[in-house]
């Protein structure tokens, strides 16, 4: 189905994924071909595992850890901390 996208959107779609932004990805998926949250996905995960193995150098993210994680890690141990604290008091 990917190859159903003209070569612009794809090339959209690619930008997107290598830069990390997969739901951007899905949502110019869903705009060209008008197919369904769960069919777009299927398919730009699909371009994106193909991506990966032809182009890895291309991706500047990784995928599924980043600032948000430290964030939510850090988060927890200022709770903790804070926890303990009113204990003390």
């Amino acid at each position: 189905m990917a190859d159903e996208l003209p070569a612009e959107r794809r090339e959209q779609i690619n930008d997107e994924l290598f830069t990390g932004r997969k739901i951007g990805a899905i949502k110019l998926y869903r705009a060209a071909t008008g197919v369904g949250l769960a069919e777009a996905k299927e398919a730009v995960e699909a371009i994106e595992a193909q991506l990966r193995e032809t182009a890895p150098e291309r991706f500047t993210r990784r995928s599924g850890s980043g600032c948000g994680t430290a964030v939510v890690a850090f988060s927890f141990v200022l709770l903790g901390v804070a926890a303990l604290l009113a204990r003390l008091e």
